[in-house]
């Protein structure tokens, strides 16, 4: 049986590049789309983002890592940006997070 290709594979580097970049500043736009409602939808946020540069061999360290995917120091994000989480969201995002593991 031949091996199946991931279409995404055959993406043109330049191409992703761009669409990444794309999700980037969509996200730091829509900062009303919070950290934790994101883990709870999809099992990952601009934190994880900036954990997938260092992984590909981003050489910042996660503190830089995580200013170049929120477009401003943490800390200034979390002043600025972030809310409170509720029992609500926490309990959502930890479930979707157990779904990861399966991927």
């Amino acid at each position: 049986m031949a091996e199946e290709t991931d279409p995404l594979d055959a993406l043109d580097d330049a191409v992703a590049a761009a669409a990444f970049r794309r999700l980037v500043r969509h996200l730091r736009h829509r900062y009303d789309a919070q950290n934790i409602d994101l883990m709870g939808l999809s099992g990952f946020c601009r934190n994880c983002l900036a954990d997938w540069i260092r992984d590909e061999g981003f050489e910042g360290d996660k503190s830089t890592a995580r200013e170049v995917i929120h477009g401003m120091p943490q800390d200034e994000w979390k002043a600025t940006r972030q809310t409170p989480a509720t029992p609500e969201q926490l309990a959502r995002m930890e479930a979707s997070v157990k779904l990861n593991a399966q991927s």
